[in-house]
C-alpha cells in the first residue's frame, strides 16, 4: 500500500541521525552526554512567545520520522504552537501550519488516532512519518505563540545520503473560513505550481448551531488539475464518502482515512467539533502545472410531517441544492432535499512540488479563535496534573 522500503535491504549509502535536545547538533557519537549521559537534558521550557529551531541539517538527506510532546492545555493554547520548516536558508516557510494539524488533530483537541503517516498515541504522543526530503538545507522551527510556559520533548529522526533528481519537498498550508460564504466551496488547497502531488489533507468543521435543520456532511470534495474550467477532474460523493464511511460518520481510524475527533454534547443532534483525515497513497493526484481542491458545504434535510415552514425557510433563504425536493406520500417524514450551509472550515493540506515554494505564514489569531471549551467538556486528568507546568 505505502512504498515502504524493504527491512532487509541494507544500505550504508544513507547514515542515520536524530535531534533532540539531548543532541541538537546530530552529530555522530555525540547524543546524551548532558548529566554524564544520565538523561540530562530530555526537554525544554518554552516561554509564551518563544521561537526555537528544532533541527538545522545540511543536505542532501531525508527526515523520516519527527515525534514529540507537550503537556495538554485549553484548546486555544493548543492550536497556538506552531510548526514551520524552511527550505535553503530561506526566511518564509514552506510549511506554516498548527503543530496539532500537522499531526492530524484540528480544533486544538488532542485524541487518540492513528494513520500511516501521522499519530497521537493515546492522545499525546504526536509523530509524522511524512517523508521530508531536502537537497540543499532544511530548517524545522517551533513557535509556542500561545500565553503559556510548557515543556516540549521532541526527536527528528532522518537520514543523510543522495536523494533522487526532482524529488518532491514536503508542503503544508493552514487555511480556514469562519464562517464559509454560502454556495462557495471551501479551500482545501490551492496556489501550488507543478510537477507535485496532494498527499492528502486533515479538515476541521465547528458546525455552527444555526444551521440546525441539517446534517452537515453532504458536501463533495473536488480537485481541479491542470487548467481544469468551472467543472474538475476529480469529483466525490459526499464529506464522509470522501473518508470512505457512509450514511453518517462517527469516531473510527483506518490507515488511510479516519475520524479523530467529534465533539458532541450527549443527546445533542450534531456535534460541535468534528475533524478528519486522507492521505492519498495508492491514488496519487499528481499534477503538472496546478492544483485546487475544495469541498462543499451541503447538508441533508428532513422535513418531519406538519412541519412545512422548515421547507419554505429553506427555500426562501436559498439554500435548496441538488435536484430538489423528494416528497413522501405517507411515514413521519413530508420530504427530503439536500441543502447550502454555513460552517466553520479549516484544513491542513500536504503538497510535494519539485521546486521550492512559499506558503502563507499561519495568522494564530485566526487560527484559534472561538475554540473554547464549552460547558459540556472537561479538561482530562493529565492537564490537570500537568497544569503545574503552564501558566
Amino acid at each position: 500500500m505505502w512504498n515502504a522500503e524493504d527491512p532487509a535491504r541494507i544500505d550504508t549509502s544513507h547514515a542515520i541521525r536524530t535531534i533532540s535536545f539531548e543532541n541538537p547538533s546530530g552529530e555522530r557519537g555525540a547524543a546524551g552526554r548532558a548529566a554524564g549521559g544520565r538523561k540530562g537534558a530530555p526537554q525544554r521550557m518554552l516561554a509564551p512567545g518563544e521561537r526555537i529551531v528544532l533541527a538545522d541539517i545540511a543536505g542532501p538527506g531525508r527526515v523520516r520520522h519527527l515525534w514529540m510532546t507537550f503537556p495538554p492545555m485549553p484548546p486555544e493554547a493548543m492550536r497556538a504552537v506552531v510548526l514551520e520548516i524552511f527550505y535553503d536558508d530561506r526566511d518564509a516557510p514552506s510549511v506554516s501550519v498548527p503543530c496539532l494539524d500537522f499531526f492530524g488533530l484540528p480544533h486544538g483537541r488532542p485524541a487518540p488516532h492513528a494513520s500511516l503517516l501521522s499519530a497521537a498515541q493515546e492522545g499525546r504522543g504526536f509523530n509524522a512519518w511524512i517523508p521530508m526530503p531536502f537537497q540543499g538545507r532544511i530548517r524545522i522551527e517551533l513557535w509556542n505563540a500561545s500565553a503559556r510556559r510548557f515543556p516540549l520533548y521532541y526527536q527528528v529522526a532522518y537520514t543523510l545520503g543522495p536523494e533522487p533528481d526532482g524529488i518532491g519537498l514536503l508542503h503544508a498550508s493552514f487555511r480556514r473560513e469562519n464562517p464559509t460564504a454560502l454556495r462557495q466551496d471551501f479551500t482545501i488547497a490551492d496556489g501550488f505550481a507543478g510537477p507535485g502531488r496532494f498527499l492528502g489533507c486533515n479538515v476541521g468543521v465547528r458546525v455552527h448551531p444555526e444551521a440546525d435543520f441539517s446534517w452537515y456532511g453532504e458536501g463533495e470534495v473536488k480537485m481541479y488539475l491542470d487548467g481544469d474550467g468551472p467543472y474538475p477532474t476529480w469529483c466525490g460523493t459526499g464529506l464522509e464518502d470522501y473518508v470512505g464511511s457512509a450514511w453518517g460518520m462517527g469516531v473510527h481510524a483506518t490507515p488511510l482515512q479516519g475520524v479523530p475527533l467529534i465533539v458532541q454534547s450527549p443527546g445533542a443532534r450534531m456535534p460541535d467539533f468534528v475533524g478528519f483525515y486522507r492521505w492519498h497513497l495508492p491514488d496519487p493526484i499528481v499534477f503538472r502545472e496546478d492544483l485546487r481542491v475544495t469541498i462543499q458545504q451541503i447538508g441533508a434535510v428532513a422535513v418531519p410531517r406538519g412541519q412545512a415552514d422548515l421547507r419554505r425557510r429553506i427555500e426562501r433563504e436559498g439554500r435548496l441544492a441538488g435536484t430538489g425536493w423528494y416528497d413522501f406520500a405517507q411515514g413521519p417524514l413530508e420530504a427530503f432535499a439536500i441543502c447550502e450551509r454555513q460552517d466553520d472550515y479549516c484544513a491542513t493540506a500536504f503538497v510535494y512540488c519539485t521546486n521550492v515554494q512559499l506558503v502563507p505564514r499561519l495568522d494564530v489569531a485566526v487560527a484559534t479563535a472561538d475554540l473554547a471549551r464549552l460547558p459540556y467538556e472537561k479538561a482530562d486528568g493529565f492537564e490537570l496534573a500537568l497544569g503545574m507546568f503552564s501558566g
